[in-house]
């Protein structure tokens, strides 16, 4: 884990903390005791959150919850300048320390992402949204996309839409160039946005070269040469493309990237199916099963399942 602090988030967690019998408020010249407790309740959360070594843990102040028979116990963890507080319970007889994760429901983040401009794929009205943040230099996000188009896309015919958000990964070392010319295509050709991004998909291998010194150079070409051919097929303007291809600028990128940093993405392929999340370049069954879901709950019904040998294995997404 490194110095980065990694506390497991559940809906409740309760543990019996063995053999703690002092009372939570001690009694003055007590303080004795009071140290035995606070020394177990750290060295229970250490023990079941794996907190790093190099972390201080600090308890703070006790006082009442809403919860009947606890007390709130704020709890910080600090190394160096990091530091992060979590909320805990502790029971009045400090027999039972407790974490209770409380969750907005009146908000869902995934319902806010911003696909203002982007290039729709499939029926724009569609009551089923697929939004995948995707790589174009990921071998699990090309996966997907096989899987996607045309199986899927094909089954669900008018009912679902297909949007894909920008998420080139820091160490695939032409991602971000894919980036920034599929998008300039999309500025004249939603279409030709569309053909490329499965161009790139399909021609990763290719693109990326052989052997294990890249020519990231001779990668960006391969890009470059394929989006203004693209362009030529789908007659947009040459000057105007051939500019933005040039210039780079990967603005627009980096404010997809963050806004994936915000929604807790760390890899990809990451999938928000109507606001239901799904990581990783997912089987054509087990896609299928959450498009499903998400046409019920729009109050349509779905098209009869089909047989077919074409749906990938699960895997997992990169990082």
């Amino acid at each position: 884990m490194g110095n980065s602090l990694r506390i497991s988030r559940f809906f409740m967690i309760l543990f019996l903390v063995a053999g703690m019998g002092c009372k939570a408020q001690s009694a003055p010249g007590n303080n004795t005791l009071q140290a035995k407790l606070d020394r177990r309740i750290e060295l229970t959360i250490r023990s079941q959150y794996n907190v790093p070594p190099d972390y201080t843990v600090t308890l703070g102040q006790r006082t009442k919850s809403d919860v009947n028979g606890f007390d709130t116990l704020p709890v910080t963890f600090s190394n160096g300048p990091q530091k992060k507080t979590t909320i805990f319970l502790i029971s009045t007889d400090n027999n039972t320390l407790a974490r209770l994760e409380k969750f907005d429901l009146s908000k869902n983040p995934a319902a806010s992402i911003n696909t203002l401009g982007r290039p729709v794929r499939g029926n724009p009205a569609a009551k089923v949204t697929i939004i995948s943040f995707d790589d174009l230099e990921c071998p699990f996000c090309a996966r997907m996309n096989q899987v996607l188009f045309p199986a899927t896309e094909q089954h669900y015919g008018t009912m679902v839409r297909y949007i894909y958000k920008d998420f080139p990964l820091p160490e695939h070392p032409w991602a971000m160039h894919a980036a920034v010319d599929v998008n300039c295509m999309a500025d004249q050709s939603p279409a030709g946005y569309w053909n490329l991004v499965d161009y790139f998909h399909d021609h990763s291998n290719e693109i990326s070269g052989e052997g294990s010194q890249q020519n990231v150079a001779a990668s960006f070409k391969k890009l470059d040469d394929a989006t203004r051919a693209e362009g030529q097929r789908d007659n947009v303007d040459m000057g105007k493309l051939n500019t933005c291809v040039a210039k780079q600028n990967d603005s627009v990128i980096r404010d997809s990237i963050k806004e994936g940093d915000a929604l807790g993405i760390d890899g990809t392929p990451t999938l928000f199916i109507n606001g239901e999340r799904a990581v990783g370049a997912l089987s054509q069954a087990m896609l299928w099963t959450i498009v499903n879901r998400a046409i019920r709950d729009a109050g349509e019904i779905p098209p009869p399942q089909t047989n077919s040998n074409s749906a990938a294995p699960p895997a997992s997404p990169s990082n």
